[in-house]
């Protein structure tokens, strides 16, 4: 019985964990209610903490348990010990993980969709206004794309990370309380920069947010223009955030918002490019007619962000971590529950913060045969006679 205590703790653990997952799904109402205030507020005690630390606490904790795994796993085999007991120990050790992740943080992806939060109205939308929001946020990033500061070879200058990380939260400060909007209120202590940056680029990652330290970390390796649309996506994630889809609509918001030319230009370059694709997936030909209004600046900065991923993905790596990654978000509830993709999103944004404003801006004019068919009235050209001011009463 001794050489199974390790897995029923495991077995405990994981009943646990499966405990909590159920009830986040069945009682999605409460946990929107509830949850995401309490998992925030630990978010930002977890912060003010690991927020003193230059690097990363999470990382030099996995080299820290690496270490002990390996180390205990020696001592077994210098004292002949059952290797069946390690292991049993091992899962223990990782479902206590599994644990934790899902408790302070996991069931957020059970919380009601991001579009109640912000006022949204969300309904299905006809090709036309899909092209209509890419040729929208075309246009936007075109404008902002030629007004940054370029060298020799037409790059963007952009700040240096710190400068860049410190503005994310002015955005995210700003979206509470100017536009009432208290999902995005928390702790906006900075991004860290993403140790062994390496590694991720060749999976093709941006950033990383870990909950268990409150920890949000972006790739300071990928291009600048790029890099406040990842800072504001990870730190949408430790606003408790959960769902990625959610969190890069968010950035973009956080962006559109700001005051930095180059949060605005790494926000639209990112909706355009991500609305693009769409269009592109529905109807190339119109998405190749919409891309044709690209600015030079514009789309060398697409192709450059492409060839940057490109150049640099290991498939193999990408893979295996897909594979493991996949697997602990299923054990933890944060697989992707999507009410919508961010396309969606912003094409409604769309709909609703310029085309319906549009329409409810003009007045109407019953004169205005754009407004109403005057035709067949007798005098419709006349204009009305102005009345002369009724003489006052009791004057002397």
């Amino acid at each position: 019985m001794k050489y199974w205590r390790g897995y029923l703790t495991a077995a405990i653990l994981a009943v646990f964990t499966w405990v909590l997952i159920q009830m986040g799904q069945k009682y999605t109402t409460l946990v929107d209610m509830v949850y995401p205030y309490v998992t925030r507020s630990v978010q930002s005690f977890l912060t003010a903490w690991t927020g003193g630390f230059d690097f990363l606490v999470w990382q030099t904790a996995i080299l820290f348990l690496i270490i002990v795994l390996i180390a205990t796993l020696v001592l077994v085999f210098i004292f002949r010990a059952k290797i069946v007991r390690w292991l049993g120990w091992a899962a223990a050790a990782i479902m206590v993980v599994v644990l934790l992740h899902t408790g302070i943080y996991g069931l957020n992806s059970y919380a009601g969709p991001i579009e109640d939060d912000l006022r949204l109205d969300m309904k299905d939308y006809t090709q036309s206004e899909l092209e209509a929001a890419t040729v929208f946020y075309r246009d936007k990033a075109n404008s902002l794309a030629g007004q940054l500061t370029r060298d020799e070879n037409g790059v963007p200058v952009c700040s240096d990370f710190e400068t860049l990380a410190a503005i994310t939260g002015d955005s995210y400060r700003k979206l509470a309380r100017e536009r009432s909007f208290s999902i995005f209120g928390g702790d906006y202590t900075p991004v860290k920069k993403l140790g062994w940056a390496g590694l991720y680029t060749a999976q093709g990652k941006t950033g990383v947010t870990v909950p268990l330290t409150g920890e949000s970390a972006v790739n300071p390796d990928i291009p600048g223009y790029a890099l406040p649309f990842a800072m504001a996506h990870e730190m949408a994630h430790r606003l408790c955030i959960a769902r990625n889809d959610d969190a890069d609509f968010s950035a973009f918001l956080a962006c559109s918002e700001s005051e930095s030319m180059e949060y605005q230009y790494s926000g639209y370059f990112m909706a355009y490019r991500i609305c693009i694709a769409a269009l592109e997936s529905v109807d190339e030909a119109a998405a190749e007619t919409i891309d044709e209004g690209v600015s030079a600046e514009l789309d060398q900065d697409l192709k450059e962000l492409g060839k940057f991923f490109d150049d640099n993905r290991d498939e193999d790596l990408t893979r295996l971590v897909t594979t493991v990654t996949d697997t602990f978000d299923e054990a933890t509830a944060d697989e992707e529950v999507r009410y919508s993709t961010v396309c969606d999103y912003l094409v409604n944004w769309h709909i609703d913060q310029y085309v319906e404003e549009e329409v409810v801006e003009q007045k109407f004019d019953p004169f205005n045969e754009e407004h109403v068919d005057l035709s067949g009235l007798v005098n419709a050209d006349a204009k009305p006679a102005e009345t002369e001011p009724a003489a006052e009463e009791g004057g002397e």
